[in-house]
């Protein structure tokens, strides 16, 4: 992560089945506005939940290549919670809650600490998560 250092993130745990599926295409728009300005979207596919995210990585990078157009970063499968849960989460879940469903996001500011979170239900093309977004770029 310490690639990111200096930007302001947005983590989401994503997965391909799932009926929150389709912000991939919000979230790459997110991405494409605010990239320049320093936000990064990191996705992370996890199986957690509903058994959603089956695929390989290959798998998962071609379907979110294929449907969406994926071009923000995408990491190797990772556990949200439970024994075996990634630095990643355990970092974001430490001081808020854990994810509930695919698709929960983390907004981390510049400074590496979580500013705001947002439940699965929640757009990226939100007002509220836009305004998050807003502020933490500055």
């Amino acid at each position: 992560m310490t690639d990111y250092q200096g930007k302001v993130a947005l983590v989401v745990n994503t997965a391909s089945e799932c009926g929150f599926t389709p912000q991939y295409a919000d979230l790459e728009r997110l991405w494409q506005e605010y990239r320049e300005r320093g936000l990064v979207v990191l996705g992370f596919p996890s199986n957690d939940f509903g058994q959603q995210e089956p695929g390989t990585a290959e798998e998962i990078r071609g379907f979110c290549d294929l449907k969406f157009h994926v071009t923000f970063p995408m990491f190797a499968k990772v556990k949200t919670k439970g024994d075996g849960q990634s630095p990643v989460f355990a970092f974001l879940t430490a001081k808020h809650p854990k994810p509930r469903w695919n698709f929960y996001k983390y907004l981390i500011g510049r400074d590496g600490k979580v500013q705001d979170y947002f439940v699965s239900i929640t757009s990226p093309t939100s007002k509220r998560l836009r305004r998050a977004v807003e502020k933490a770029l500055g």
